[in-house]
C-alpha cells in the first residue's frame, strides 16, 4: 500500500472510532472501573453499583470526564496522524494508551481514598487534577512515547508534507 493510500486509511480509522465515541466510552468505563474498584478492595470495603463505587459508605460516582475518554482519543490522534512505521505505531499506541490507564486507575482510586478519607482539600486537588493535570498528563504520555519510541515525524505535518510531495 503506497504512503498516501495508508494516510488516508489511517485518518479514515480516526473518523470510524470517532463516531464509535459512545460505545468505546462504555467500554473504557469498564476498564476502568473495575480495576479501580479491584485496588480499592486491597484498602477498603467496596462495592460497584452502575456508575457508582461504593467506599466504606462513601458514594464515588464515576462520570464520564473519570473515564477520560477524550485524552485516550486525542492519544490516538496524536498516534495516527504521526508518519510512523506499522509496529512503532502499534507499540508506541500501546504503551500510550496502557499508561494512560493505569494513571487513571491509580488517580481514581487515590481521590476515592481521599474522599473517604474526608481529606481537607479535596475539592481544590480534584479540580485541579480535573482541569490542569488531564491536559499536563496527556502531553507528558504523548512526548514519553516520541522519546522512548525515539518518534521523529510530528502529528499532521509530515503527512501534509508527503502528502504535498506527492
Amino acid at each position: 500500500m503506497n504512503k498516501i493510500k495508508f494516510i488516508f486509511l489511517r485518518y479514515i480509522i480516526l473518523i470510524i472510532i470517532g463516531l464509535l465515541y459512545v460505545t468505546l466510552y462504555k467500554l473504557l468505563f469498564y476498564v476502568t472501573i473495575f480495576p479501580s474498584y479491584f485496588l480499592l478492595k486491597i484498602f477498603y470495603e467496596v462495592s460497584i453499583e452502575g456508575y457508582i463505587l461504593n467506599v466504606v459508605g462513601t458514594e464515588v460516582g464515576v462520570v464520564s470526564a473519570c473515564v477520560a475518554g477524550s485524552a485516550y482519543y486525542l492519544l490516538l490522534i496524536l498516534n495516527l496522524t504521526t508518519e510512523m512505521k506499522t509496529r512503532k505505531r502499534l507499540f508506541s499506541l500501546l504503551f500510550s494508551l496502557v499508561f494512560l490507564l493505569i494513571v487513571n486507575i491509580i488517580r481514581i482510586s487515590a481521590f476515592s481514598m481521599l474522599l473517604v478519607e474526608d481529606f481537607v482539600y479535596f475539592d481544590i486537588i480534584h479540580s485541579i487534577f480535573w482541569h490542569l493535570m488531564s491536559v499536563l498528563l496527556v502531553i507528558f504520555i504523548w512526548f514519553l512515547t516520541v522519546w522512548i519510541f525515539k518518534i521523529k515525524n510530528i502529528p499532521v505535518y509530515s503527512d501534509l508534507r508527503l502528502f504535498f510531495r506527492k
